[in-house]
């Protein structure tokens, strides 16, 4: 059974060991005691040294702690060091999850379901349909009061059977590791934690999701908290260099904008279409008809657009004619044909393509498909044409 240094001693980074076990390999090793913390509850594992070797993954088996090493460890007295900078950051994470679940309970009557500790941002999972923007700004502000309040954070092991006053209720048995927020949460957990909320830093709660009945909250905490902000911030401040307004500003500027954007877009999206049914006509007559009597177009394009629906409408508006649209992203073609073509445009396309591993079809006048690659619409076109011609 592996000692767990860390259940007692959150700040320990530095300690001596005994190797009690190893793979023949001697890259995955158990220590008669350790205080690499072992990826569970949601919390990453942590990184350091161990005899000089790094440390890639520790892995909680049970009884015992496996630590999987760059390279051999050779050594039986070992001593590990652990990166204090992400322990640090991930006590300070871990124990503001605790604090900001136990806020959501206290004032909203809203549990945590889940909690993952990411590399760059934390998220918990809240059992709740939907969180207004007012009441994420209530929480986070209790949150951040509870931080400057610097409450102690205790770690105590009790047992299962006593009445322990959990926020969550556990099924673990015997002894119960239990993380204490003075007057505000008790939690049964084996994570790493600070030792007073004002260790936690400012906690900014960035985002939110809903998924499944639940709200999936995106938070950070100290350091990360500032850094993020400090992004944001920096982003904000260029969009308004752009806008040339002021900050407090930017929101109305921006909605201003993507107003006249969408009238500009609704414009534009008329000429194309006029513009299309315009080219289409003229197309026509300068098409001379083929041998078979139809006026055949034939154009390359880079997607099947409404543009390219009514140019090849407009064309097909003329007597016996036939317009073909080949599609390179993704790969695909459009079939036109007018009502005196004595051409069924959907049962034309339909054959063409089902030799040439294609799918799609359509009406008499208008039909559209796709082929799995580019040279399967030359092959689809070349089809096309010796059936109209």
């Amino acid at each position: 059974m592996t000692d767990r240094l860390y259940y007692r001693d959150s700040y320990l980074t530095r300690f001596q060991a005994r190797v009690v076990d190893a793979n023949p390999e001697r890259t995955r090793v158990y220590l008669d005691r350790t205080a690499f913390y072992p990826t569970s509850g949601g919390q990453p594992f942590d990184t350091g040294t161990l005899g000089g070797v790094t440390v890639t993954d520790v892995i909680d088996e049970g009884e015992r702690i496996a630590h999987v090493t760059a390279e051999p460890v050779v050594r039986i007295e070992v001593e590990g060091m652990i990166d204090e900078a992400r322990r640090f950051d991930h006590m300070r994470q871990h124990t503001g999850q605790h604090l900001l679940s136990a806020v959501f309970i206290e004032m909203l009557e809203a549990p945590t379901v889940s909690f993952h500790l990411g590399a760059d941002a934390c998220t918990i999972d809240i059992q709740r349909e939907a969180l207004s923007a007012d009441n994420v700004r209530a929480v986070e502000k209790r949150a951040n009061d509870l931080v400057m309040e610097n409450r102690q954070v205790a770690v105590g092991f009790r047992a299962a059977a006593d009445d322990l006053g959990l926020r969550k209720a556990t099924d673990r048995t015997g002894e119960v590791r239990v993380v204490t927020i003075a007057g505000l949460d008790r939690s049964a957990c084996g994570g790493t934690h600070v030792r007073a909320t004002g260790e936690i830093g400012p906690i900014l709660i960035r985002k939110l999701d809903r998924i499944r009945g639940i709200v999936r909250l995106e938070f950070l905490c100290g350091t990360r908290a500032i850094a993020r902000a400090r992004a944001d911030f920096d982003a904000l401040a260029g969009v308004c260099r752009v806008l040339s307004c002021p900050l407090d500003e930017a929101p109305a500027h921006v909605s201003a904008q993507r107003e006249r954007l969408q009238i500009a877009e609704k414009s534009r999206a008329r000429l194309a279409v006029e513009v299309a049914r315009i080219e289409g006509r003229e197309l026509w007559r300068n098409t001379e008809p083929r041998p078979s009597g139809r006026r055949i177009a034939v154009r390359n394009v880079p997607a099947v657009t409404e543009e390219v629906r009514i140019l090849a409408q407009s064309f097909v508006a003329g007597e016996s004619a036939c317009f073909i649209a080949l599609a390179s992203d993704p790969p695909g073609i459009l079939l036109a044909a007018s009502a005196d073509s004595g051409i069924h445009a959907g049962n034309v396309l339909k054959a063409a393509l089902a030799k040439h591993g294609g799918r799609g079809g359509g009406n008499a006048v208008l039909a559209q498909g796709s082929v799995p690659s580019r040279e399967d619409v030359e092959k689809v076109r070349a089809n096309i044409e010796a059936q109209l011609s």
